[in-house]
């Protein structure tokens, strides 16, 4: 029998896994999470399983569906507005609350963005999605931290959901140029400047996302019958949202 510490570890092992295989962009919108293989896969009992679900369901991670399983939630057009709010207002209050880069800090951020640009010049999308989310994700290292870690984490996985599921093309060069422009005010010591940065960059984001339309709820049975792709329309809200912009990632 496991004790509580062995448990909660089993439970934050999943947890973990299940984040990062949406922050690598492995796992989709939509995918079903079944217990009974999650038990089997980490050796667990199904109780396991489903406690850890039920904490990355208070995240925003995952979802339940009466009678069918839980599933990676899939942002709505709402949601996903809000989640880009807030992340402008965590990640532009972590940069002004900053006074100094420090020699590790700023080696930790430049390797980062050399290996964004290698992942790009090898084409590797999966790699570059990662890395796009990750580089905010390290700045929020940088603050020591953990809580505001954590939560950047989960709102990061959230992105990348929102991104799988509303942006039609991949132009990872604006972003990697949005994130050089950061971290050179970050070196310079204007913080103020790294926030507005950090503000514009993620207003681009969210402006090449292309939230009029909604994902095909019958997409997983549609290919599996090898039907042709479609996308429900959803009539947008004036007041909420420019829904025009350049497509581009985190």
């Amino acid at each position: 029998m496991q004790d509580s510490h062995t448990s909660e570890s089993t439970q934050k092992t999943i947890e973990e896994t299940i984040v990062s295989g949406i922050l690598s962009a492995k796992i989709r919108p939509g995918t079903r999470l079944g217990e009974n293989q999650l038990a089997t896969l980490f050796s667990v009992s199904r109780t396991r399983v489903r406690e850890a679900m039920m904490r990355l369901e208070t995240r925003g991670i995952v979802h339940v569906s009466p009678r069918r399983g839980w599933f990676v939630a899939e942002p709505s057009a709402e949601e996903a507005i809000a989640v880009y709010e807030a992340r402008r207002v965590i990640e532009a209050g972590l940069l002004r609350s900053m006074r100094a880069l420090t020699d590790e800090g700023r080696k930790a951020l430049d390797l980062h963005l050399n290996e964004e640009k290698t992942a790009m010049g090898a084409g590797d999308r999966q790699r570059l999605t990662y890395l796009m989310g990750d580089f905010h994700i390290r700045i929020a290292e940088l603050s020591g931290n953990a809580i505001i870690v954590d939560i950047l984490r989960d709102l990061t996985a959230r992105t990348i959901l929102i991104s799988m599921l509303y942006q039609s093309e991949f132009h990872a060069a604006q972003s990697h140029d949005g994130h050089c422009r950061i971290f050179e005010a970050m070196q310079a010591g204007d913080f103020v400047r790294a926030a507005e940065l950090s503000v514009e960059h993620l207003d681009e984001v969210e402006m090449g996302l292309d939230l009029t339309t909604r994902p095909d709820p019958l997409s997983e049975l549609r290919s599996s019958l090898s039907l042709p792709a479609k996308t429900v329309p959803q009539l947008p809200d004036p007041k909420n949202h420019n829904f025009k912009g350049a497509i581009k990632t985190c």
